[in-house]
């Protein structure tokens, strides 16, 4: 089963980030034999750094032999709702500090995967507490 790779992560590949850029791209090249993938959010997310052509990301994706075509599923939104509802409620009672509802969306596709290959964790944990997540390590 594929690991879903967070946007961040496909940033610093991408942008050969000099902190994670390298050390990202070998620790996501070490799981492709699981199969790697890209929620369709992540690839909104980065288009930015691809003038704005999800095409753009979709090729990056492919050289890199990352599924880019994955597509989202009712049971995605289901699970997503279930989350950012948990995350409204803790919001409004002053338990939660401010969380894009991108990641909730990421989080959500990556529960029916194998898992999550981000830099933050904790972003998605506290949501989704079924999902398995992997921090690539910074360059050293």
């Amino acid at each position: 089963m594929a690991w879903v790779l967070d946007s961040c992560v496909l940033l610093d590949i991408a942008l050969r980030d000099p902190n994670f850029g390298l050390s990202s791209a070998l620790f996501v090249d070490a799981r492709r034999d699981d199969g790697l993938a890209v929620c369709p959010v992540s690839v909104v997310e980065i288009a930015p750094e691809f003038e704005g052509s999800t095409v753009g990301v979709r090729e990056f994706c492919r050289q890199m032999g990352v599924d880019g075509q994955a597509g989202w599923t009712v049971a995605d939104t289901g699970r997503a709702a279930d989350a950012w509802a948990t995350y409204v409620r803790l919001k409004r009672a002053g338990q939660a500090g401010k969380r894009p509802v991108a990641d909730i969306l990421i989080g959500a596709f990556a529960c029916r995967f194998q898992g999550l290959i981000t830099r933050n964790p904790n972003h998605f944990t506290p949501f989704f507490p079924e999902l398995s997540c992997l921090v690539p390590a910074p360059a050293s």
